[in-house]
């Protein structure tokens, strides 16, 4: 698809998670032949600092006129808070502008059947932008293939999340919200973003 049409780019999405206590479940190797244990973390009294961090994420695929073949980026953005429809539409404003950035004006968005997905605010937001782009020629068309419901194996991001969720694993201590940022970033190989944010009255 992307060889015919290299102004096109086909994108993965999907939340999850990244908590700073829970252990993921891995094997692991050691020099002495002793396993090495996760011992789940225990939050500190009166500690201010979030429990787990959300974030958006998007598997991109597209092929530059330059290359001739698929390349794959992952890009990420955490938030303050949980997904919601505000925050949506922000990280779809931003991949949009992203897109265009590199020469893109479709954008095939494959994505699951979550609230903040199907909302009406979203809907709209989606409809607004194509019209828009369809009369100014400015902008990146979006167009939504909806996975079936659960059915998270169809979604490649999935599996990015499970290896980057024991990639970052610490042993020893609690990481803070700024490492555990560091660490996904590091292990997805993506720039670490600004949080996208909305006023707390906004649901």
């Amino acid at each position: 698809m992307t060889r015919q049409h290299p102004d096109w780019a086909l994108g993965f999405e999907d939340e999850t998670w990244w908590s700073r206590f829970a252990q993921p479940h891995l094997h692991t190797w050691s020099v002495d032949g002793k396993p090495l244990r996760l011992i789940e973390q225990v939050p500190p009294p009166k500690e201010d600092a979030p429990k787990a961090l959300a974030c958006y994420g998007l598997l991109l695929w597209h092929c530059p006129k330059e290359a001739g073949q698929w390349e794959e980026e992952t890009w990420l953005r955490f938030v303050d808070g949980r997904p919601i429809s505000a925050m949506t539409t922000q990280f779809l404003e931003w991949c949009g502008a992203k897109l265009q950035a590199i020469g893109k004006r479709v954008f095939i968005l494959v994505w699951d059947n979550a609230r903040w997905h199907i909302s009406r605010e979203v809907q709209n937001w989606i409809r607004e932008q194509n019209r828009r782009t369809k009369q100014t020629g400015q902008g990146v068309r979006i167009f939504v293939c909806p996975l079936p419901i659960k059915s998270p194996w169809l979604n490649p991001i999935e599996p990015k999340w499970v290896h980057g969720k024991r990639r970052i694993v610490e042993p020893e201590r609690t990481l803070s919200p700024l490492e555990v940022e560091n660490r996904v970033c590091a292990a997805l190989s993506c720039s670490r973003e600004d949080h996208l944010s909305v006023s707390e009255n906004v649901a």
